[in-house]
């Protein structure tokens, strides 16, 4: 079962491709995180997700938000995906405790030992404000991403 929306998200760090650790905490209080999980790198459907979403990173790495990507591949696997397609974005490696992390928010898949293609935005306290889980092997509409996104900036504008 995923974390639900209004749940704390938990915290959790990983090292990216670049082996720098990054922690959720890092965000509290400054900007929302759209915690992006997929399944495994060089992949066809993942990588189509992940170049999308350089092709729109303005709306998922500025002032407001920072996307974080996660799978369960090591550091150095996400290094060289990461440089091979031009990535700017942080590749998080989820790889030892295998999957702990994906575990923590409910979308680990035990059987196949890889994260399910699940998304979640966090806001700037830490809350879960978008839980999604998607079908295996297909593609989830980042549509729904920016709307969320752009509503949680509208909601903050407001108070």
């Amino acid at each position: 079962m995923p974390v639900d929306i209004g749940a704390p998200a938990p915290d959790f760090a990983l090292r990216d491709q670049n082996n720098q650790e990054i922690t959720l905490g890092d965000f509290r209080g400054r900007k929302a995180v759209l915690l992006v999980f997929y399944p495994l790198a060089f992949t066809g459907t993942c990588q189509g997700e992940l170049g999308e979403i350089q092709a729109h990173l303005p709306a998922y790495a500025n002032d407001a938000v920072q996307v974080l990507t996660v799978s369960v591949d090591s550091p150095y696997s996400h290094k060289v995906w990461a440089e091979r397609e031009g990535w700017d974005f942080p590749l998080l490696a989820d790889f030892w405790p295998h999957g702990a992390v994906a575990r923590a928010y409910g979308v680990l898949d035990e059987t196949r030992g890889h994260a399910e293609r699940a998304t979640f935005l966090i806001d700037a306290a830490g809350v879960v404000r978008l839980a999604e889980v998607g079908a295996p092997g297909q593609a989830r509409d980042q549509r729904i991403w920016r709307q969320a996104i752009a509503d949680l900036e509208a909601d903050i504008r407001v108070r």
